[in-house]
């Protein structure tokens, strides 16, 4: 008898109908002897309505009231799949990230789970139960009501996987897997049988959003193998897991790209020690990530930097960029948020060269300069005009033979 967490996004209960697919779904795994748990997220775009009625209310809502707004969309969907699946005669009961006690950091619509309970879940799945559990939500130590950020239903899922030693956690979407591109946009783009939890890393960290980045850190910290596949449509999907030594990784898994990128760039600052570290300092006190960083070699006592950032953080990045900026005297900030960023993918990069000269090979032939470059051992990312992303993935796609 296996162990099963199942994690249903808003796409896949987003009516009656479609929760009531989701039930049959869940019987169907009882049915063959497996034990499950199942997280579910908000119906459709439920949290979206939640945000706009907090922005009629206030231009920057409170962000312990925000988490105590949106935790409701989720307990909406849980009583529902629970209803459905006592209707077809699965016992079944819902709970929220409190009830269960998944708890985390205080860092409201930004907390990170530390740690989950079990206590209470294996005693629900012991008694023949089935825990509907509420994705993307916990408690922190004071109690307070706290969120896991967009996308963070996929990490609860893995979360609970790991509590309960779970053999597989299955990701259950509206995509049929992780595919070599987004297949929207290159429609050759290929199914993914099986991709190595390093692969799947940096895909959801260049912009893949088949699964939320915090969820495949959890999977493979505590090797939990991950499974993305499509609620409507019948097939295998893509298993994630350990790369597997005795089988050959292709050169190049998949293309990712995010267009949620905007770019700052400092130029003229003194070329000292700690100059980088009085620019990020701010940025990284107002818990604003930063993606990519480039360095210009210094010219003349001074040296130019960039850096990325998400799109939402541009506009207060740019705020405290400038004023950090007027603190060296001559130095200039200009800004984008008309960029995004490419990244090829693949563990086979290790042992071939040349994927960097394909891709700027690549881009030349369209025309296309990279404006910042970064690499590691299994990816190169670069950051592209924002209007010419589509064509760039399209031709990079052919050129490097993914389909």
């Amino acid at each position: 008898m296996r162990t099963i967490v199942q994690k249903y996004g808003g796409t896949s209960v987003g009516s009656v109908e479609l929760i009531q697919r989701v039930a049959q779904k869940v019987a169907a795994v009882r049915e063959r002897g497996d034990r499950i748990a199942v997280v579910v997220s908000a119906m459709g775009d439920s949290t979206d309505r939640l945000v706009d009625l907090a922005a009629g209310i206030s231009r920057e809502p409170n962000p312990r009231e925000m988490d105590v707004l949106l935790s409701t969309g989720e307990q909406v969907s849980i009583a529902l799949l629970a209803m459905a699946l006592c209707e077809r005669g699965v016992p079944a009961r819902s709970f929220t990230g409190s009830q269960i006690r998944v708890r985390t950091t205080n860092i409201h619509r930004r907390a990170r789970i530390t740690d989950v309970e079990t206590k209470r879940l294996r005693e629900t799945i012991d008694a023949g139960i089935v825990p509907v559990v509420a994705g993307f939500q916990g408690i922190d130590d004071d109690g307070d009501i706290t969120t896991i950020g967009r996308g963070g239903s996929d990490t609860s899922a893995v979360a609970l996987a790991v509590a309960l030693k779970a053999d597989e956690c299955q990701i259950l979407t509206d995509v049929d897997g992780v595919y070599t591109t987004d297949p929207r946009m290159v429609p050759e783009a290929r199914l993914l049988k099986r991709i190595s939890f390093e692969e799947m890393l940096e895909l959801a960290g260049q912009g893949s959003r088949v699964l939320h980045l915090r969820s495949v850190e959890f999977a493979a910290k505590y090797n939990v193998p991950l499974r993305v596949l499509s609620s409507f449509r019948p097939g295998e999907g893509t298993l994630i897991c350990k790369e597997d030594p005795h089988v050959e990784a292709p050169l190049i898994s998949g293309i990712a790209f995010n267009r949620d990128e905007a770019q700052l760039t400092i130029a003229g600052l003194p070329d000292t020690p700690d100059c980088v570290a009085r620019v990020l300092k701010p940025i990284s006190a107002a818990n604003i990530e930063v993606d990519m960083i480039v360095l210009a070699t210094a010219r003349d006592g001074f040296k130019d930097l960039s850096f990325t950032v998400h799109r939402d953080d541009f506009l207060e990045a740019q705020r405290h960029a400038r004023h950090v900026t007027s603190q060296f005297s001559g130095a200039t900030l200009t800004a984008d948020d008309k960029v995004a960023k490419l990244a090829v993918v693949g563990v086979g990069m290790r042992s071939h060269a040349g994927v960097a000269t394909q891709l700027f090979e690549s881009l030349a032939r369209q025309g296309v300069k990279a404006q910042l470059i970064s690499t590691s051992e299994i990816k190169i990312s670069v950051l592209v005009p924002e209007a010419v992303l589509e064509s760039c993935i399209r031709c990079l796609h052919k050129d490097l033979r993914l389909a």
